[in-house]
């Protein structure tokens, strides 16, 4: 990847269309292995979109959607440390 410098790559791993969590050992092992093409320190871990990407929404509560972010917040201090 020589075109990839000091750019962050996020990795949108976290879908915002259903309300069931990702399992985080499959997120630490998709992030593993992107680190094989880019450093770790510049891959971040994101949802993949907005949780209101349709005009009508999609069917993921409020509550179902911290939870998400929670996962993705604990994940990365997993992997990344605690910033």
């Amino acid at each position: 990847m020589q075109h990839i410098k000091d750019q962050r790559i996020v990795l949108g791993l976290v879908t915002t269309k259903t309300p069931e969590l990702e399992e985080k050992a499959a997120l630490k092992a998709r992030i593993k292995e992107a680190s094989q093409y880019v450093p770790l320190g510049q891959l971040c871990l994101s949802p993949q979109c907005g949780f209101s990407s349709t005009h009508e929404g999609n069917k993921v509560s409020e509550e179902d959607q911290w939870k998400k972010f929670a996962l993705i917040i604990e994940t990365a201090k997993e992997v990344w440390g605690d910033q």
